[in-house]
């Protein structure tokens, strides 16, 4: 114990330690606590009275009997986020490897020049962004204008408020997350193999799929992770491009941590959501172990 307090790693980590023991442990320690208290007659809980009423009320409510029926609501919701952040994910992979392919194959100084256009959505407020395409999604909006002035009729756009407009906005928030680590795996590709495959007879599609792709596939994986877990908890553009048509979790678990005044439920339904995110992060793990070492 004496060596490891006198070592210079111990006091190099420790700030950090203490950092997120305190900002991150200790609000999920509350949460946890609030999450099996009784709620409060108007509201809040009640201190000391332990219950597991909300994590009951996840899946079931009870009738005018006072039984146990089944209640989907908040399982339709979770799965609107899952489909939402599932759809989402597979238009900023549809858009960041081109991107990120593209980048990779610039000489030094236009990749980072490149790089740091990726990067300026994150110096905008993601408020500001959001009403940005309110304005070019709404009906007559910039989008709209643009169809009518090249002769599309669309006889008055009406994205906003539906849940493209919402993955729209959310594919467009999170693209950088999908760009940056499959550029940090294709900065790293030998093209001497792609070059020898090509030697080898094989075509542009079939290099893609047979080199580039499988050496690229950490990258990809980890991108599809940082733009998925953070579209489930997406607040602000579902509630300003769905127009609150469409709650997501984190609206939902707002709600009740608002106007519902239901504490116990919103701490449940936060920790039902990071039980998800840590199985995908753990799916993620053992997928990644499984790669060859020379595709990492």
């Amino acid at each position: 114990m004496k060596a490891m307090l006198r070592s210079k790693r111990f006091w190099l980590i420790a700030p950090a330690v203490l950092y997120i023991g305190f900002f991150m442990a200790v609000p999920l320690v509350q949460m946890a606590y609030v999450s099996i208290l009784e709620r409060g007659d108007y509201g809040g809980v009640n201190w000391g009275v332990f219950s597991m009423d909300a994590y009951v009320s996840f899946l079931f409510e009870r009738d005018l009997m006072d039984n146990l029926v089944l209640n989907t609501d908040y399982l339709q919701v979770f799965a609107r986020s899952f489909g939402l952040s599932a759809m989402t994910t597979v238009f900023a992979l549809i858009l960041g490897f081109p991107t990120a392919f593209y980048i990779s194959t610039q000489p030094q100084g236009r990749r980072n020049f490149l790089i740091f256009l990726v990067t300026i959505p994150f110096w905008t407020n993601i408020l500001v962004r959001n009403y940005a395409w309110m304005l070019l999604l709404r009906n007559g909006g910039l989008v709209d204008g643009m169809l009518g002035w090249i002769g599309i009729e669309t006889g008055g756009l009406d994205i906003l408020y539906t849940p493209y407009a919402v993955s729209i906005g959310l594919t467009y928030t999170y693209l950088p997350f999908m760009v940056l680590p499959i550029y940090a795996s294709l900065e790293k590709l030998d093209h001497r193999l792609v070059e020898a495959a090509f030697d080898l007879g094989a075509d542009k599609r079939r290099a893609m799929s047979r080199v580039i792709l499988p050496l690229a596939a950490p990258g990809i994986a980890a991108g599809c992770i940082l733009v998925f877990i953070p579209c489930l908890g997406a607040y602000v553009t579902p509630e300003l491009l769905g127009g609150g048509k469409f709650m997501m979790i984190a609206n939902l678990i707002g709600s009740q941590f608002g106007a519902a005044r239901n504490w116990p439920l919103g701490a449940g339904l936060g920790f039902v959501l990071l039980a998800l995110v840590l199985i995908a992060m753990m799916v993620y793990s053992l997928k990644f172990k499984s790669l060859p070492e020379e595709s990492r």
